[in-house]
């Protein structure tokens, strides 16, 4: 690639990541370096810099500190972009929506951590590891700031994708960097997509590159600090380097929300609107069935949204919303929704077989209870 081409490129991966923060701090270093060459795209650049100013008014920042943090987070040398993102959540942060199993697991790991001295006093090591995996939305990076907000430390979240660099060599020194900095104080260090490494194997041109950020990953979970907390996350757990996996001291799984889970997420996400839904409830939780949380809540607020600006009422959100849904429902799950349609909303049979597909004579024999 050219050099603006790679400029380009740079740009959209730190939008799409919502850094944009460093998207403006990347641009300020475009005005400079075009200020010679490319005046006019230099100007046009500045202009739209300073249309919009910085939220911490500062568009040249580096990047910010922890508030907990005497030295700085650590900067790529050729973009000069933050390697690590900071979170530091009050202990009182809400848990997120969980399995009953994850709580109880998730629970022990807190305690291990709280109560590690009892457990060294007895020759025992509390977990320093942890690989989350799971489909996307289903509440790890959530977990993960949770965790941290339970032991009262920062998290540091690595994007695997982000430390790559185009200078050979550099992506390990960029590494070794951030898991430097994490490891000079207590916190919760997050390897998001950790699977990114592993990907990228394959890869003729880069793969003696990536050979060795895989042996610096292997050799700092075998060293991490017992005051840390270590945890790896992934969508694809079958890109992971096996010897990878043996070295984490818990694998926690993820799952897509279960019904009383699904119920639960409903309830939270509609917040002061729940009221106004409440008929839908049930069919709302079945039709749900197979989404992540984080689906659950784009369309309830969606659903909110809509309400709030008077630009719909409940019924029809809840009636659009499930012919959309309707193509991706096998019809053995369309029947028994069709049935709760049919106690809980007070449509007719023939509306009901509009918006689920399932013919009238279906719904009256299962509604009615009559013999096949």
């Amino acid at each position: 690639m050219n050099e603006l081409e790679q400029n380009l490129v740079q740009i959209v991966r730190l939008a799409i990541a919502e850094q944009i923060d460093d998207v403006r701090l990347y641009v300020a270093r475009l005005v400079r370096k075009y200020r010679v060459t490319n005046p006019e795209l230099a100007e046009q650049l500045d202009m739209y810099l300073r249309s919009r100013p910085s939220r911490s008014n500062s568009v040249l920042r580096k990047s910010a500190a922890p508030k907990d943090s005497s030295h700085a987070v650590p900067v790529d040398d050729e973009s000069r972009l933050s390697l690590l993102k900071a979170f530091r959540d009050e202990p009182g942060r809400v848990q997120p929506l969980l399995s009953s199993d994850l709580e109880e697991l998730l629970g022990q790991l807190v305690q291990e951590r709280k109560q590690a001295g009892k457990l060294i006093a007895l020759g025992l090591r509390p977990t320093r590891s942890a690989m989350f995996v799971g489909e996307p939305g289903v509440g790890k990076t959530l977990t993960a700031r949770w965790l941290a907000s339970q032991l009262n430390v920062p998290l540091f979240v690595l994007d695997l994708t982000a430390v790559m660099s185009s200078l050979l060599g550099r992506s390990g020194t960029n590494l070794r960097a951030a898991l430097d900095f994490a490891k000079s104080t207590p916190c919760v260090l997050l390897l998001d997509e950790i699977d990114a490494v592993a990907k990228r194997r394959s890869d003729d041109a880069d793969i003696g590159e990536l050979k060795r950020l895989v042996t610096v990953i292997l050799q700092e979970v075998d060293e991490w600090p017992p005051d840390g907390l270590l945890l790896g996350a992934t969508n694809h757990p079958e890109l992971i380097d096996p010897a990878l996996w043996r070295r984490f001291d818990l694998i926690v799984k993820f799952g897509m929300p279960e019904q009383d889970a699904v119920r639960e997420a409903l309830r939270l996400y509609l917040g002061p609107d729940y009221a106004v839904f409440g008929r839908w409830a049930e069919v709302l939780t079945q039709a749900f069935a197979g989404e992540s949380f984080s689906d659950i809540e784009r369309e309830a607020h969606r659903f909110r949204r809509a309400l709030a600006l008077g630009a719909s009422d409940d019924k029809t959100l809840v009636e659009d919303f499930l012919r959309g849904r309707m193509t991706s429902i096998e019809r053995s799950k369309r029947i028994p929704l069709a049935v709760q349609l049919s106690k809980d909303s007070g449509l007719s049979q023939h509306a009901i077989s509009d918006i689920t597909g399932v013919s009238r004579d279906t719904i009256r024999k299962h509604t009615t209870g009559s013999p096949s």
